[in-house]
């Protein structure tokens, strides 16, 4: 993986492997991606709080990787994962992170 274009850090895009939903959009640096490949369960590296977390680690919530893929420039990560816990991704409760939509779309002249 090339992890030189954001800083040490590659986008990583979560998909449920039944449904094909995506449900979120995390950042991994080496060591996510490591541990991520290690224990078969998504960890991230936060951003705002510069550290690791395994998704799910207080929630229960956590994500089970099935598939992992990598992009044609081998910059970005997708996982295919089974839901574990309630099944929502979402810090908000909800189901994926992806729940709101942005306006203006089809508002041509």
């Amino acid at each position: 993986m090339d992890f030189t274009k954001l800083d040490g850090l590659i986008p990583a895009v979560i998909q449920d492997v039944d449904s094909a939903e995506v449900l979120m959009v995390g950042f991994m640096n080496e060591e996510a991606l490591a541990i991520t490949k290690q224990t078969g369960y998504a960890t991230f590296f936060s951003r705002t709080r510069n550290t690791l977390w395994a998704k799910g680690e207080t929630s229960g919530n956590r994500l089970e990787v099935v598939e992992m893929l990598t992009d044609c420039d081998d910059d970005t990560v997708l996982l295919k994962v089974k839901r574990l816990g309630d099944g929502n991704v979402c810090h908000t409760g909800q189901r994926t992170c992806f729940f709101r939509s942005l306006p203006g779309l089809g508002a041509r002249d």
